[in-house]
């Protein structure tokens, strides 16, 4: 087929903006040797819905939700027209002194909506902080300093799981098990201890989801068993620890680890950055243990996908241990958009077509179409593991099918079947060789549809070119 004179136009221009790019650019998580062919660059120029339209015309159906911030849909009109509100009101305010009607409505709305558990204070305080990472800085720091008000110095270490992530900075990279982000910093990271992930892809032959989450659990409490009154708090990622694999575990560990880290007198601290707003099937994954954190860490789709914003619930007990008049005793963390009023207004929004869509429930029948277009993919001789949360699926490559006998890495299985994705107009960015459907949640039985088909292919041509 001959190009017109538009597609030709559009194909020079797409490739002027690649070549700016590379020109001035260092992409995130990127080896950038790879650009501008192993990996191939695609410059947007808009969003529709669950598409991305290239500057070159070509649409792609945005299956990783753009780093699983965007939950409604690219160009989202009510949230823009809120955005747009805002805009013309207050764009930005030091929040030291002072305050404003979003930062405070929004706080209001998310104490209302966050995780309860019978028996304990709800969650009180709303602090807030620019991205994910710096959200898990704030709760650590927290954590940290609220024993330190106590007078309990020797509280200064943290747990987290292994094959966690919670972040780059420094403070959130230290309590990740990710070799590939960490292995280069380890000299300037604080030492954590880590500990078994309740992973159910770890199980042993007989074993269950739930059996693997108890035996993590007791591996968690001899490991708190043997640093009394050393530890400041347990992070992890409920149900999912998506960056390490989209790995899933089942709900009856948080519990234990609840009641585990209350027998210690250890902070349960839950980041829900990626988990959280209903990629689960729950607005908030800790919901499914019936357990409430001391603090949780929310961002990503906090406001739908338009402006970076996270936000740490805290309890009141935590809030009232840095009340003093000294000044060394108060949270001095700040960021200078801390509460920025747009990323406020758009949150507002995303909350409110949670209130008008019944979003969750038709998540609900949307979880079950990908499941059942995801089923055939098992059969699939390379296919080790099809699992799922929700919203979340994850489809784990092998040699052969065996959960053993993963690929060499050298071959990069996942690389190619997010190459042969691409070019039949899918987005299906993998982790290692982990492909992972987690698409906006207006994304429609077509796009499902083509979502598979193109998994499937790109899994077939993967293997075969590799």
């Amino acid at each position: 087929m001959v190009a017109t004179n538009h597609e030709t136009r559009m194909l020079a221009e797409a490739e002027t903006w690649r070549s700016r790019d590379l020109a001035v650019l260092w992409h995130p998580c990127t080896q950038m040797r790879e650009h501008p062919h192993t990996l191939p660059l695609v410059p947007i120029a808009r969003g529709e819905g669950a598409w991305l339209i290239g500057q070159d015309g070509r649409r792609y159906l945005d299956a990783v939700s753009s780093w699983w911030t965007n939950l409604f849909g690219h160009a989202e009109p009510r949230i823009a027209a809120a955005l747009a509100r805002q805009a013309g009101q207050l764009e930005q305010v030091i929040l030291a002194g002072f305050s404003h009607p979003p930062a405070v409505e929004l706080a209001e709305r998310l104490l209302a909506l966050a995780p309860r558990q019978p028996g304990r204070a709800p969650l009180a305080k709303v602090f807030y902080a620019d991205n994910g990472s710096a959200g898990v800085e704030v709760a650590l720091k927290m954590a940290f300093h609220y024993f330190h008000n106590r007078g309990e110095a020797r509280r200064t270490r943290f747990i987290a799981l292994e094959n966690g992530y919670h972040g780059e900075t420094l403070g959130a990279l230290a309590v990740g098990d990710i070799p590939l982000y960490r292995r280069i910093y380890a000299p300037l990271l604080a030492e954590a201890l880590f500990t078994p992930s309740p992973d159910a892809y770890l199980a042993e032959p007989g074993e269950t989801d739930a059996d693997v989450a108890r035996r993590a659990a007791d591996a968690l409490a001899n490991l708190l068993d043997r640093h009394p009154g050393e530890i400041c708090a347990l992070i992890l990622e409920p149900r999912v620890q998506c960056a390490g694999g989209m790995r899933m575990h089942h709900p009856d560990y948080l519990r234990r680890a609840r009641e585990l880290c209350d027998a210690h007198g250890v902070f349960l601290i839950a980041d829900e950055i990626a988990v959280g707003f209903g990629r689960t099937g729950t607005l908030f994954a800790s919901e499914q243990s019936g357990v409430m954190p001391d603090l949780l860490c929310l961002s990503k789709g906090l406001t739908g996908g338009f402006l970076p914003l996270a936000a740490v619930l805290a309890t009141q007990a935590i809030y009232d241990a840095f009340l003093d008049d000294s000044r060394e005793r108060a949270f001095l963390h700040s960021h200078s958009y801390t509460g920025n009023p747009l990323a406020c207004a758009a949150a507002l929004a995303s909350l409110d077509i949670f209130a008008q869509d019944d979003v969750l429930a038709r998540n609900r029948a949307t979880a079950a179409r990908m499941a059942a277009l995801a089923a055939p993919l098992e059969e699939l001789p390379w296919v080790a593991d099809v699992r799922q949360a929700g919203m979340i699926l994850a489809i784990e490559l092998t040699r052969d099918g065996e959960r053993r006998h993963p690929f060499d890495a050298g071959r990069r299985i996942g690389l190619h079947a997010y190459r042969a994705a691409l070019v039949r107009g899918v987005v299906l960015r993998p982790l290692g060789d982990v492909l992972y459907w987690m698409p906006p949640y207006c994304v429609d039985e077509a796009q499902l549809e083509l979502l598979a088909a193109t998994t499937r292919a790109a899994i077939e041509e993967a293997v075969a070119c590799a």
